[in-house]
C-alpha cells in the first residue's frame, strides 16, 4: 500500500540534468523552495499513455494552472537527461519542465519506485501527481495499486479541478485547413483574437481529403471542430463565438 505523504517534505535529492550540452546538478531545494509546483510522475518517456495523454494535457493546461497560483509544472520519470530532453522536444511540451530521475532516487524517496521487470523496464515510478508548496506536499493523487498502468486520477484535469473546483476547462479545437486558403487564415485569426488555442491540420500534410469526408459531409475548407462537434467554416465559427459570448453575458446577468 502506497503511503500518503501529504504534509511531508519532498525528498532531498540531486537531479542530473543536461542544459546547453553541459551537466547541471539541480537540487530539490532549487526546484521547490518558495514556490507552488505541480509534479506529475509516470513510468517512462515515449511510452503510449504518457505521450498520448499525460504530457499533452498537462502542457495544454499549464496556463490555467498558473492562473491558479502554480509557478511551475514538472514531469518526472526514471529516465536519463538525454532521453527526457529528446522526449520534451518530440512532444513540443515547452510549458513543462522535464526532470530526469535517472537513478530513481526521487521516486524511491516518494515510496513510489516499483518493479517493471515484466516489461523489461527495471525499476520505474508509479504514476501519480502532487501539489507541492514551498517543499511540502499539499495534495497527492496516486493511481490505484492494480495490475497494468492505471491512469484515472493523476491527470491534469483532476489537478486543475482541485485548484479551481468551479473553473471551466478550455475548449479542444482542431482546424482542418489547406494551403493558400484565405478563409482558413480568417478562421485561425478569429480563434487567435478570441484567445482560443487550436491545433491546425493541413490537407496533404497531416491528412488526406478522405479524412474530412469520413468526419463529415463537408467538402470545403476550413472545417473547425470544437469539443467533438463540427462547427464549420469561418462564418460558422463567428456565429459560434457570438453565441458563446451571449451565453456568458446571460450567465453574468
Amino acid at each position: 500500500m502506497f503511503k500518503n505523504l501529504e504534509g511531508k517534505r519532498i525528498p532531498n535529492v540531486t537531479f542530473k540534468t543536461r542544459q546547453d550540452h553541459e551537466w547541471v546538478d539541480v537540487a530539490s531545494e532549487d526546484i521547490f523552495a518558495g514556490k507552488s509546483v505541480v509534479v506529475f510522475s509516470l513510468p517512462g518517456a515515449f511510452t503510449p499513455t504518457c505521450s498520448s495523454s499525460h504530457v499533452p494535457r498537462y502542457n495544454q493546461l499549464v496556463p490555467l494552472l498558473k492562473a491558479n497560483g502554480i509557478d511551475e509544472v514538472i514531469c518526472v520519470s526514471v529516465n536519463d537527461a538525454f532521453v527526457m530532453n529528446e522526449w520534451k522536444r518530440s512532444q513540443n511540451a515547452d510549458r513543462i519542465t522535464f526532470m530526469p530521475d535517472g537513478n530513481g532516487d526521487f521516486s524511491a524517496g516518494m515510496g513510489l519506485l516499483v518493479g517493471k521487470e515484466d516489461l523489461g523496464f527495471g525499476k520505474r515510478s508509479w504514476r501519480y501527481s502532487m501539489l507541492v508548496r514551498d517543499g511540502i506536499i499539499d495534495k497527492m493523487f496516486v493511481e490505484p495499486e492494480e495490475p497494468g498502468d492505471p491512469f484515472r486520477v493523476s491527470n491534469a484535469d483532476t489537478m486543475l479541478k482541485y485548484l479551481d473546483p468551479q473553473g471551466e476547462l478550455p475548449n479542444d479545437v482542431a482546424v482542418l485547413t489547406r494551403e493558400g486558403c484565405p478563409f482558413c487564415a480568417q478562421a485561425k485569426g478569429i480563434l487567435r483574437d478570441a484567445g482560443i488555442e487550436f491545433e491546425e491540420l493541413v490537407l496533404n500534410r497531416d491528412f488526406k481529403d478522405q479524412a474530412l469526408r469520413a468526419l463529415s459531409s463537408a467538402h470545403t475548407y476550413p472545417q473547425v471542430f470544437i469539443d467533438g462537434k463540427r462547427i464549420g467554416g469561418s462564418d460558422d465559427l463567428r456565429q459560434w463565438l457570438q453565441g458563446r459570448q451571449g451565453r456568458t453575458t446571460r450567465t453574468a446577468a
